[in-house]
């Protein structure tokens, strides 16, 4: 099992950052070098608890589906999504919010596991993990970069991302 873990600290209030992480139009926009696309489940705006999104990916060269379903969520301090089918032997996804000084501190724990045994664990070592915490990465500068022009006095949020 390999863990990334991230934080970012955003100029944006709670709301609209939780509302954007979980927004399917801004992952789609986040993951345009992937070609990623919603093909099932949930396709566009908000992902709410229970709900599932298949997601469809070129990534190392190879078109691939990953279905990820959300497991748990607290508005707005933390949803949970796990992998239902795809590549990996198992995904589980933790998104956690805090307030802090007028800002939201937004953590990611995302753990994976790759399946065929000691290969992918070489695989994790020397590739994936760094691939996947580069990935993680830009969505999450999309967010903030969203989050910080879209700031509201009001708290207002966001559902769809043109």
């Amino acid at each position: 099992m390999s863990t990334i873990y991230l934080e970012t600290l955003i100029d944006a209030d709670i709301d609209t950052v939780f509302d954007l992480a979980r927004n399917i139009d801004l992952h789609q926009k986040s993951t345009a070098r992937s070609n990623e696309r919603a093909i099932a489940g949930r396709t566009s705006g908000l992902i709410e608890e229970n709900e599932t999104v298949t997601w469809r990916a070129k990534h190392l060269g190879i078109y691939q589906n990953l279905t990820t379903k959300i497991i748990s969520m607290e508005k707005p301090l933390q949803f949970t999504d796990v992998m239902q089918k795809g590549a990996f032997k198992s995904l589980h996804h933790q998104h956690i919010f805090k307030e802090t000084e007028g800002k939201t501190l937004m953590t990611d724990i995302f753990e994976f596991e790759s399946p065929l045994g000691i290969l992918g664990n070489l695989f994790n070592r020397f590739f994936l993990k760094q691939y996947l915490k580069n990935f993680l990465l830009e969505r999450n500068e999309l967010i903030k970069t969203t989050a910080e022009s879209l700031r509201s006095p009001k708290g207002a949020t966001y559902s769809r991302i043109e």
